[in-house]
């Protein structure tokens, strides 16, 4: 029971993701239990691929406990670049490996 329940300051509880009250959320379970971006380590790297295309990875992020296609949004427009989810990292297409920790820093991730 909440505090204020059945009076007129009550405030029904709302979801932390999307802002919705609860009842009317449609987050998936698991992504209203991400773990936070200051208890991760994300490891940055820039990797040669084939014809010599460059990619920044990044890696060391908990891929059930964390929401890695909306960081992966941030990520392609800040860098200006497509990028994909694989299993358990991020790749942009470039080498944006300091944009990319920068950008990591500000949200908060611990960068290795």
């Amino acid at each position: 029971m909440r505090l204020f329940s059945g009076t007129t300051w009550d405030q029904p509880p709302k979801c932390d993701r999307c802002g919705l009250l609860e009842t009317e959320c449609q987050c998936p379970a698991h992504l209203k239990s991400l773990l936070p971006p200051d208890k991760q380590t994300a490891k940055v790297t820039v990797e040669k691929r084939k014809k010599g295309k460059l990619v920044t990875v990044v890696r060391g992020l908990a891929p059930t406990e964390s929401d890695l296609p909306a960081l992966l949004t941030k990520l392609q427009t800040s860098c200006g670049a497509g990028g994909s989810v694989q299993a358990d990292a991020i790749e942009i297409q470039g080498d944006h490996a300091e944009r990319v920790r920068d950008l990591l820093r500000t949200i908060g991730y611990r960068v290795g």
